[in-house]
C-alpha cells in the first residue's frame, strides 16, 4: 500500500475538515507577548496552555525509540489514539474492525462508541494467532485490523513474520499494539514501519516505563496517518506538567525490566506446582495468566487476604482464568503465601487433588504429593497428618528475607538469595532433605553478602522450628557420615538446646561467588535460630566437593530428624523438650 491507498479509506468528513489551530501555530519567530489564548497573564508555571504539538517530548521520543518526530502521535493514554484512529478510518453504521478474542477490551468499546461493527477472532488453543480466519473475516468495509502482541490478557507474543504477513496481505489499517513489548524477548515492529505504510504501531509510558497515573500513550506510523491523527485529536491533549515529567524520566535512560521479568519466572514456577493450579500459560509481560480447578474460590481469597487480581474466567478462551500482574518481590511472595493457603484448604477437601500441569520451570524443584492411593504413601506424606509448613519473614535495615517451607515437602521450592554458588547449596536441602523452600532474598550484596547468609540463615531456622511445633512424633536425631572423595559428617539433635562445633577448613577464600568463612556461620546461625545441637566435620581436597557433602550431609541429617515415627509422644524420657 501507499499514501494514496491509505486516503482512499480515510472518512471523507475527515479529509474535509479543517483542523483547529492557534494563533501560535501560525507566528514564525520568538513571540515575548502572549494576548491571543485569553490566559491569565501572571506566571505561576501553570498559566500558560502547553504545546499543543509536544515538540520537546516527540524530540526526547524519537531519541530513545529511535524514530522519526513526524512518525510520532502522543496521546492521552493509548486509548486515546484507539479512538482516533476509529474516528479517521470508519464510517458509523458503515464499516467494521476485526480483532483477535481474547484481548483488549478498548478495542471493542471504542467500536461500540463510534458505530463501527466488531469482529471477534477466537485465537487457538494454545492462544496461537489464526492468520487465516483472522483474514477471513475481513470484507469490503473493514477498516481496521486490531492485535495486541504481547497480547492482553494471555501474555503471549505473535510471531513478527505473521504480524507483517498480515499488514502485507490487508487492504486496510493494521494495528499493533505493544503496550508490553519492553518486557518480551521480541523486538518492536517499529523498524518495518517503511515497508508498511498501513501498519500503526501502539506503546506506552503506563507499563514498564511506571507512569501510569501520568497517561501518555504513543502511536507510531507513516507521517501520513500521524497528520491525521493531529489533526483530529484534542488540541492540548497533554498537560504541560506531564509533558515536563516525561521529558525527564526518558532522560534517565530506559526502564530495567529485569527485575520484573524475573519475578514474573518466580511466581510462575512457584504457583504452578499447588494442587488447584491447572496452568500458568507462559507470559511475554508483566502479568500471567493462570488457570485454575477454582477460579473463583481463589479469587475470594485473594481478595480477603487484600490482594486485587483481575478475574477473566468469564471471558471467552480464559475459563477458570485469573490474570495477575507482577508486584514487587514482597508483594508476590504474599501472593504466593495466600496461593499456597488456598491450595492447602483445596487439597484437603479433595485428598489427592492435583494440578494437572505444571507452566515454567525455572530453577525450581517441586516436590508434591504422589498420585498413587494414599495408603501407599510414606508416612510423612499422608494428606491426614498435619501439615508442618511455616513462613516467616525477616526485614531489617540491611536485608529483607522471605522463608516458606514444607517439612514434608508438598509444595513448590524456589531459591533466589543473589548468591549463585548459595542457592545451589541451598538447593541440595530440598533435593536431599525431601523438603520444599522458597528462599527469597534481597540484601545489601553491594556491601557483602555477610548480612545476605546470616539473616537466610536465621530465617530459615525460625521457619523449620515454628514448622515442628511441639516436635511430637519426631525422630528428633540426625547423623550421617557419608563417604565419597570427601568425608563429611553432621550430627544433628532438635532437642530444644543449643551447641555449634565446626570442623572444617577451607583454603579458598571463596567457592562461587560465596566467602567461605561464611559457611560456618550460616549453620551457627541457623543452630542458635532453630535451637539445635549441630556438629559438622568434613575433610577432601577438593573444596567444592567437601562444602557440597557438608550441605548433603546436613540435609540428610535433617530429614532423619523431622521424620515422623508414627507416635504422638515427644522424642525424649523427661516428656518435655
Amino acid at each position: 500500500m501507499n499514501t494514496k491507498d491509505i486516503e482512499r479509506l480515510v472518512r471523507s468528513e475527515i479529509l474535509a475538515m479543517t483542523p483547529y489551530s492557534t494563533a501560535r501555530d501560525e507566528c514564525e519567530g520568538s513571540p515575548e507577548i502572549f494576548l491571543d489564548a485569553n490566559e491569565n497573564p501572571y506566571d505561576n508555571g501553570f498559566n500558560r496552555y502547553p504545546d499543543p504539538h509536544q515538540k520537546a517530548l516527540k524530540r526526547q521520543i524519537a531519541k530513545v525509540k529511535g524514530i522519526g518526530e513526524d512518525r510520532i502521535f502522543i496521546g492521552n493514554g493509548s486509548d486515546e489514539a484507539i479512538d482516533i484512529i476509529y474516528r479517521i478510518f470508519c464510517r458509523p453504521g458503515t464499516d467494521n474492525a476485526v480483532s483477535i478474542s481474547p484481548t483488549y477490551g478498548m478495542y471493542s468499546v471504542a467500536a461500540a462508541i463510534n458505530g463501527t461493527e466488531f469482529r471477534k477472532v477466537p485465537l487457538m488453543q494454545d492462544f496461537s494467532l489464526d492468520e487465516t480466519a483472522l483474514l477471513a473475516a475481513t470484507d469490503e468495509n473493514t477498516k481496521l485490523i486490531f492485535i495486541c502482541s504481547p497480547n492482553n490478557p494471555t501474555g503471549n507474543s505473535f510471531p513478527k513474520e505473521q504480524l507483517t504477513g498480515i499488514a502485507g496481505t490487508f487492504n486496510g489499517i493494521v494495528v499493533v499494539d505493544e503496550a508490553y513489548i519492553d518486557f518480551s524477548v521480541h523486538d518492536s515492529l517499529t523498524g518495518v514501519l517503511d515497508r508498511y505504510p498501513n501498519l500503526v504501531i501502539l506503546q506506552t509510558f503506563s507499563k514498564a516505563w511506571g507512569m501510569a497515573g501520568l497517561r501518555v500513550g504513543m502511536a507510531f506510523a507513516s507521517p501520513y496517518i500521524i497528520r491525521l491523527m493531529s489533526n483530529v485529536k484534542y488540541p492540548y491533549n497533554i498537560n504541560g506538567l506531564t509533558q515536563e515529567i516525561v521529558i525527564g524520566r526518558l532522560g534517565q535512560g530506559r526502564p530495567d525490566t529485569a527485575v520484573t521479568v524475573r519475578e514474573r519466572e518466580r511466581i510462575s514456577s512457584a504457583i504452578s506446582a499447588y494442587p488447584g493450579i491447572i496452568y500458568v500459560y507462559p507470559s511475554d509481560a508483566n502479568f500471567i495468566l493462570v488457570k485454575c480447578s477454582d477460579a473463583e474460590g481463589l479469587y475470594s481469597k485473594l481478595i480477603r487476604n487484600r490482594i486485587i487480581v483481575r478475574d477473566r474466567s468469564r471471558v471467552p478462551g480464559c475459563d477458570g482464568c485469573l490474570r495477575i500482574s507482577v508486584g514487587t518481590p514482597e508483594e508476590n511472595t504474599r501472593l504466593i503465601c495466600a496461593v499456597d493457603e488456598w491450595s492447602s484448604r483445596l487439597s484437603s477437601s479433595r485428598p489427592g487433588a492435583l494440578s494437572s500441569g505444571t507452566g515454567i520451570p525455572v530453577s525450581v524443584n517441586v516436590n508434591t504429593l504422589d498420585t498413587e492411593d494414599e495408603a501407599g504413601l510414606p508416612a510423612e506424606k499422608r494428606a491426614g497428618d498435619p501439615a508442618r509448613k511455616a513462613a516467616i519473614f525477616r526485614t531489617t535495615s540491611e536485608t529483607a528475607i522471605t522463608a516458606i517451607i514444607d517439612l514434608d515437602g508438598k509444595g513448590p521450592s524456589f531459591i533466589s538469595t543473589g548468591i549463585g554458588f548459595f542457592d545451589h547449596m541451598l538447593d541440595q536441602i530440598v533435593h536431599h532433605g525431601g523438603i520444599s523452600m522458597l528462599i527469597y532474598a534481597r540484601g545489601d550484596l553491594n556491601v557483602d553478602e555477610h548480612h545476605t547468609i546470616e539473616d537466610v540463615a536465621i530465617t530459615l531456622g525460625k521457619a523449620v522450628s515454628d514448622a515442628l511445633g511441639s516436635k511430637a512424633g519426631i525422630g528428633r536425631y540426625g547423623f550421617v557420615l557419608p563417604m565419597d572423595e570427601s568425608e563429611a559428617s553432621v550430627l544433628l539433635d532438635l532437642g530444644g538446646r543449643i551447641d555449634f562445633r565446626w570442623d572444617a577448613g577451607f583454603a579458598r577464600e571463596k567457592i562461587g561467588d560465596m566467602p567461605t568463612e561464611m559457611f560456618s556461620h550460616f549453620f551457627k546461625s541457623f543452630a542458635e535460630s532453630a535451637r539445635c545441637n549441630l556438629h559438622i566435620s568434613a575433610r577432601g581436597e577438593n573444596e567444592h566437593h567437601k562444602i557440597e557433602g557438608i550441605f548433603k550431609a546436613f540435609a540428610r541429617a535433617l530429614k532423619m530428624a523431622i521424620a515422623r515415627d508414627g507416635s504422638s509422644s515427644l522424642p525424649s524420657s523427661k516428656g518435655i523438650l
